[in-house]
């Protein structure tokens, strides 16, 4: 901070005593401006370090396991560690005799004691098994095409291959499992290669893993395309979208989640535009979702209470008490709310009772947000602005029987993403792209589903190398 004795005398000499007068007052301005900036900058830094998963939308994966808040102390247990007297002993069942790939008979030649020689076998002998992997060896199946030349005319005709053979040299059941591997289970290209070489004796390298990839997306093009427009006619979709890249450009991995199936695209941008491309253009259902902006365009919304409860929860532990103690009050109406939820879900409650007691909890938490967006605080103003002014947004579950609440089905949905990109760190095509999107969608529909998602995508492939459409994803389509 520059002071008055930091001027050289020449100058001061120079300057009228006005002059003198100005400057020292704007010194001072200087130095309280710096003071309320700094002021301002160790507040921020403080925020910033106090951010935690349960505060804020931090994820819980940048939380290092050592910088989490100790457990509440319990007192030793004096058990041992391991099982415990008379708890129930887990053994693997043994399988039947005839599903046993080899059966060795052991007899004894002496006995053990006098070493008498034994004769005869044990009606009930002890039956011991031993599990292993078999050999791996790939299936070759070759087409022998002959070319034969007409006596009558000299011309030369070469055999077909038959419908569903592939043209390249990769079947149905092996362009499956690759996706699995790169799409499903988040394998690099040269892991992915690695494994079908050491472990299933299949010569394969990167490119031919890109190969495979490009043509399962093309299988999956036209059942993705179907679960997409579906969602036009969904009553209720959660959404969310996380950042990816595509090459070097930015670009957004957005998804809708339904309860019976999933759809995942990229796309360049997170704005609106986005949701007309991904939901169609005549989308009348209700989205949940957090507080983004872009998401407002479709005007029928369910804000997140998990995201709220996160932001009060930041509340209640913020430094200023007139910001904690509105904190307070929001989270204690949040608990109730939630805990009559829980009742109605269960059956205990029915939903016009539910209603009724939703009631005063709702005026309540209305009121506390006017509070906040009246109160002056630079800290609530904001935020309780938004809230209060898009209230409806807020409770949209309590008017409309069905709605969930929360938007934690599409963060579930998500996580896998997410997962992918930080191991992958994106995609590097278009192709590429389209390829992830689908193996997604197909992943997580599968989930939802209670479907093995591996028999689907061998008879997906298959049905695709003989030119038939691929079978239906939905068990109720």
């Amino acid at each position: 901070m520059t002071r008055m004795s930091d001027i050289p005398p020449e100058l001061l000499a120079e300057m009228t005593p006005g002059v003198r007068a100005f400057v020292e007052s704007l010194m001072i301005q200087m130095a309280e401006m710096q003071a309320r900036m700094q002021a301002e900058i160790d507040e921020l830094k403080a925020q910033v370090k106090k951010l935690t998963p349960k505060n804020s939308s931090v994820p819980p994966s940048t939380l290092h396991p050592h910088a989490r808040p100790p457990a509440t102390p319990k007192s030793k247990s004096k058990k041992k560690r391991g099982g415990q007297n008379g708890h129930k002993r887990t053994v693997r069942e043994l399988v039947p005799v005839e599903r046993c790939t080899e059966v060795i008979p052991l007899l004894p030649t002496e006995c053990r004691r006098c070493g008498e020689g034994l004769k005869g076998t044990d009606a009930e002998p002890l039956r011991h098994q031993v599990w292993d992997l078999p050999k791996i060896e790939p299936l070759i199946t070759e087409y022998q095409r002959h070319r034969l030349t007409c006596e009558c005319c000299g011309t030369m005709t070469c055999a077909e291959l038959p419908p569903g053979v592939p043209t390249g040299q990769f079947g149905a059941k092996l362009l499956a499992f690759t996706a699995l591997l790169m799409g499903h289970f988040r394998q690099s290209k040269r892991r992915a290669a690695m494994f079908l070489t050491d472990l299933l004796n299949m010569p394969c390298c990167p490119a031919s893993t890109v190969n495979m990839q490009n043509r399962v997306a093309a299988a999956l093009e036209q059942p993705y395309e179907d679960l997409r427009s579906r969602l036009e006619y969904e009553h209720q979709v959660f959404m969310d979208e996380t950042p990816t890249k595509q090459a070097n450009e930015k670009a957004w991995l957005w998804t809708a989640v339904t309860s019976t199936f999933a759809v995942f695209a990229v796309f360049s941008s997170r704005a609106a535009t986005a949701l007309p491309k991904l939901l169609g253009g005549n989308f009348k259902g209700i989205i949940n979702c957090d507080r983004a902006k872009m998401y407002w365009r479709a005007k029928r919304l369910q804000w997140c209470w998990a995201h709220l409860s996160r932001d009060i929860q930041a509340l209640v532990e913020h430094h200023d008490n007139r910001v904690k103690r509105l904190g307070f009050d929001l989270k204690r109406q949040v608990g109730i709310m939630f805990s009559i939820w829980h009742r109605h879900k269960s059956g205990e409650i029915s939903w016009e009772t539910f209603q009724a007691q939703m009631e005063p909890v709702r005026d309540t938490v209305n009121h506390l947000l006017l509070r906040g967006r009246c109160s002056g605080n630079t800290r609530l103003k904001g935020m309780c602005k938004e809230l209060y002014e898009h209230r409806d947004w807020l409770w949209t579950f309590a008017d409309i029987q069905g709605i969930e609440p929360t938007n934690n089905t599409a963060e579930r949905a998500l996580r896998p993403a997410v997962i992918y990109r930080k191991l992958s760190f994106g995609t590097q095509s278009e192709a590429g792209s389209r390829f992830i999107e689908r193996m997604l969608t197909i992943s997580e529909t599968c989930r939802l589903q209670k479907r093995p998602i591996y028999q689907w995508l061998c008879d997906a492939v298959d049905a695709s190398l003989k030119g038939e459409s691929a079978p239906c994803i939905l068990f109720n389509p």
